[in-house]
């Protein structure tokens, strides 16, 4: 699959890479935990969301601040910065008067806040794995005290050519991913930030509060959640979709926070987004056929 990458400099000074692929409706997705533009595209993990997004729209996406292709040694690792990040990769991509706002995971706080700015922009804002409050917000020690266990970790393993501190922390994203996944998944985290900024952003995520936001969104929303997900529970997921006027609320069924190619979660939360953006007709081809890249198609 073919993209274009660019990069842009921030208010602040910040380099941010952003790429585009794809064809058709302009689709944004917040940048989340941990990618890497160019990696991700041969990833078990994310190629098949990146694939299956770029076959339907123009797939705008980003590495954040602090890892990927962006810089790495920064110092606002804020939500408000986040979300200052996320309007400036829009107005560099022009995605036009309207598009598609997608974010995952921590990724839903900038698309929250962003869709509550300028609605006028957002045709349709789709969340999943998401949460408005942070680990350290939710009044749960033993979650406290794993995450601080964690960034302890981070700090002393993770640059490590053995994955066995990183391990502690990937196995929870993909509980049933295979030996190969697990793999690239610690590979990834090593490769595309620095032990110190990957304890900064995951404390970071922690501090995350945006509740009093939820009401104040006025545009059509979607909420996906994995009933079983060990990273984010699925009350997080039903917050978002109580407290959002009108919002759609769709159960998944798997406990992966990355929602792997073959298991039904998957295909569920790919029916889902095609009918919410009015692209299911689009994806009406054999099921099968959703998981090959554009060059298997062809063949």
């Amino acid at each position: 699959m073919q993209q274009s990458i660019r990069y842009l400099k921030t208010s602040d000074q910040v380099r941010l890479a952003w790429a585009s692929s794809g064809e058709g409706p302009p689709f944004v997705k917040v940048s989340n935990w941990l990618t890497h533009l160019n990696y991700d595209l041969d990833s078990p993990l994310w190629r098949h969301w990146i694939e299956t997004l770029s076959t339907h729209f123009r797939l705008i996406r980003y590495d954040e601040r602090g890892c990927g292709m962006s810089d790495w040694d920064v110092s606002d690792l804020s939500a408000e910065r986040w979300t200052a990040d996320l309007e400036e990769i829009i107005a560099a991509s022009d995605p036009g008067e309207q598009f598609v706002l997608f974010g995952a995971s921590q990724g839903t706080a900038a698309a929250v806040t962003y869709a509550v700015r300028h609605p006028q922009r957002v045709s349709h804002l789709i969340l999943y794995g998401g949460y408005a409050l942070g680990w350290a917000r939710r009044g749960d020690p033993d979650e406290q005290l794993r995450y601080h266990a964690i960034t302890d970790l981070m700090r002393t393993g993770w640059g490590k050519e053995n994955p066995v501190f990183r391990q502690v922390f990937t196995a929870r994203f993909v509980p049933e991913a295979r030996t190969e996944q697990i793999a690239w998944f610690n590979e990834l985290c090593r490769r595309t930030t620095s032990p110190e900024m990957a304890a900064r952003l995951l404390l970071a995520r922690g501090e995350t509060d945006f509740r009093e936001l939820l009401p104040r969104v006025r545009v059509p929303t979607l909420v996906l959640h994995a009933r079983r997900d060990e990273v984010v529970p699925f009350s997080m997921g039903q917050m978002l979709a109580t407290e959002i006027p009108g919002a759609e609320f769709v159960e998944l069924d798997s406990p992966n926070h990355i929602l792997l190619a073959d298991e039904p979660g998957w295909t569920r939360f790919r029916q889902a987004v095609l009918e919410f953006t009015g692209r299911a007709a689009q994806g009406s081809e054999d099921p099968r056929l959703a998981a090959l890249s554009a060059r298997e198609r062809e063949i």
